[in-house]
């Protein structure tokens, strides 16, 4: 099997701008994706924070591209979970993650049932999905509430 040297410092942040260039990524997710070919955890940190101080690595840039891309069908919660699981900083994903749950849950809803809610066990079964979607109880409680029915799932 062949030894595979550890990468030089230029090549390290040849490396990092490749990943970087593809889509952002959250410091500790650059940091394990690079670790196998760093010289050192040393030389990896120093290499993160020289990005960082350029503005080339960032938590709340990764945060906020994230949580859009899930937002069209995910809930708060679950935003949440996802970044904190890619090791954003909770207050970061907090932020990311606010906002617009109500309008959210209503259009994935739309998009998922065209008519509206006909009996208790349909109700049930809609409030299960978007609490699997990571949507709070509160949201889904406002939504599917007996009289705000109509004007809920009609697009």
């Amino acid at each position: 099997m062949k030894d595979i040297a550890p990468d030089t410092a230029g090549e390290l942040q040849a490396r990092a701008l490749r990943y970087l260039a593809r889509r952002e990524h959250s410091r500790a997710e650059l940091a394990r994706k690079l670790a196998p070919s760093a010289q050192s955890p040393e030389a990896l940190e120093q290499l993160l924070d020289a990005l960082a101080a350029k503005k080339q690595l960032s938590d709340e840039r990764y945060a906020e591209a994230r949580a859009h891309q899930l937002a069209r069908k995910y809930g708060a919660a679950r935003i949440r979970h996802d970044l904190r699981s890619k090791g954003v900083d909770e207050a970061i994903a907090e932020k990311a993650s606010a906002g617009g749950e109500l309008e959210r849950a209503r259009a994935i809803l739309a998009r998922k049932y065209r008519m509206p809610v006909t009996s208790r066990l349909e109700r049930a079964r809609r409030m299960r999905f978007l609490a699997s979607r990571g949507f709070s109880h509160t949201t889904i409680r406002s939504l599917l509430s007996s009289d705000a029915d109509h004007e809920a799932l009609i697009p």
